[in-house]
């Protein structure tokens, strides 16, 4: 779909949007609550509940139309911009619209043809509406692209793939580009990133990219982004339950969301210097594969005891963490991104994020970032009582908590053993392990993949590192 902004309007479609009001249509049950979508096709008209005016609210309005769109043969449609004065609100609406028009079609026969071809909004706000549907179709692309990477299945996607992907990515943005095989992290004591591998028959790849800007003016932020880039995570040895390995093909969504967040910063040309480290892997079984009691030497010496091989992905950040920051001596913000726990998922629901770390400030700044991206995040402090729960008795941690509680605030502090004491106040932990995928769909998502977190880092490092958002 193309969005043209004009100032007349243009012939076909008239989209109605109803922002914090309501309007009865006689003879219909049509009050223009949010979600209420009344197709008057006949007319050539369609009316869109959108209710409070939240960037939330805006956004999910806007997907939900166009996604409603679908259904029905469309050319044209026009629309008035509604009448929205924050300029995080109208981003979101726009990027709303690129989110709605998202469809993966990759596997099927039949590929779906609805939906409109063309969408002109009329404005009168010039400059302004046009620099904000630039970000947002930055952003709404990026989003897309994570939601394909995420979406792909098992037989379709290895780490050699994410590999080629990110090459292509590196290509077409100019990108430093650094892809480490299993050679070379074998050599290079990568032992937690190897292990977890071992069993696969697709071999790990240790991904870097490196974003600079063309124009460097003194001084530039140093950001380090790490992605847990599981492309299928089969449990292990500790074999997970058939229900729960459907779906497993998104645990590489936080490699995923690694790759959208450069590709987003790329192209808006920031001024930052962005690094972006994937550990792409296969946690699969087989006479190889890493057990149960072996203890495992991460790649800055520390010992791990292995309790559980399905607590794999928090090994994988382990050697990536400690890479970065052996390569980039001065960060300014370091953060990974992973769909870690069932827990933080049973503690929080499916729909929102949990962020970790030590440094307050930063964690507010980041869910405040979610807030005018319309995504969902909340704080889950560490406490004294919790390292300890990581103890090993034959090693110096231990992969998982003696305690069943507290799953995603453990697999964090075990991360935090990987963490250089001068990066702790730099450090962000967030665990996308609930909004990353629904097979229901659920705002401006489809079923499947969400690309959830990619506006809001987009957002948080376009901002970076003044203080205020």
């Amino acid at each position: 779909m193309k969005i043209k902004l004009v100032n007349r309007v243009k012939k076909g479609l008239k989209i109605h949007l109803l922002v914090n009001k309501t309007k009865k249509i006689p003879p219909y049950k049509f009050e223009g609550k949010m979600g209420e979508f009344l197709p008057l096709l006949e007319r050539r008209k369609v009316y869109m509940g959108i209710g409070e005016p939240t960037a939330q609210n805006l956004r999910d309005g806007a997907a939900q139309l166009i996604r409603n769109l679908q259904k029905y043969e469309l050319e044209t449609g026009q629309l008035l911009l509604p009448r929205i004065q924050k300029r995080d609100q109208l981003l979101a609406f726009l990027e709303g619209l690129f989110l709605g028009d998202y469809q993966f079609n990759r596997y099927k026969t039949d590929k779906p043809t609805g939906g409109l071809k063309e969408l002109y909004i009329k404005t009168g706000r010039g400059e302004q509406v046009k620099e904000a549907l630039k970000i947002a179709q930055v952003r709404g692309e990026a989003v897309n692209f994570v939601r394909d990477i995420v979406n792909r299945v098992p037989d379709d996607f290895t780490p050699e793939t994410m590999a080629e992907i990110a090459r292509q990515l590196g290509e077409e943005l100019d990108l430093e580009v650094r892809i480490y095989d299993e050679t070379y992290l074998k050599a290079h004591r990568f032992n937690a990133i190897m292990a977890v591998g071992k069993a696969s028959a697709h071999p790990p790849r240790l991904i870097h990219l490196i974003y600079r800007p063309k124009e460097i003016d003194g001084d530039i932020p140093k950001v380090a982004i790490v992605g847990k880039g599981l492309c299928y995570d089969s449990g292990g040895l500790s074999l997970k339950p058939p229900q729960h390995m459907l779906t497993m093909k998104m645990d590489k969504a936080g490699g995923a969301t690694a790759l959208g967040v450069i590709k987003g910063i790329a192209q808006l040309g920031l001024s930052i210097e962005l690094h972006v480290v994937i550990g792409a892997v296969e946690n699969m079984i087989g006479g190889n594969a890493y057990k149960p009691d072996d203890v495992i030497v991460a790649r800055n010496g520390k010992t791990i005891e292995v309790r559980n091989t399905d607590a794999e992905g928090r090994l994988v950040l382990a050697d990536c963490l400690c890479y970065i920051q052996e390569e980039v001596k001065k960060l300014d913000l370091l953060i990974d991104v992973a769909t870690l726990t069932g827990a933080c998922m049973v503690g929080l629901g499916q729909f929102t994020a949990g962020v970790m770390g030590h440094n307050r400030k930063l964690k507010r700044r980041l869910m405040e970032a979610g807030q005018k991206c319309g995504e969902e995040f909340a704080d889950l402090p560490f406490n004294k009582y919790l390292p300890p729960l990581l103890k090993s008795n034959i090693a110096d941690v231990s992969n998982i908590s003696s305690s069943r509680y507290g799953g995603a605030l453990t697999a964090a502090l075990f991360l935090n053993h990987f963490i250089e004491k001068k990066n702790r106040e730099r450090w962000l932990h967030l665990d996308i392990a609930g909004p990353a995928y629904n097979e229901n769909g659920w705002g401006p998502h489809p079923a499947g993949a969400t690309g959830f977190g990619v506006s809001t880092l987009i957002h948080l490092l376009s901002h970076f590192p003044s203080s205020s958002l």
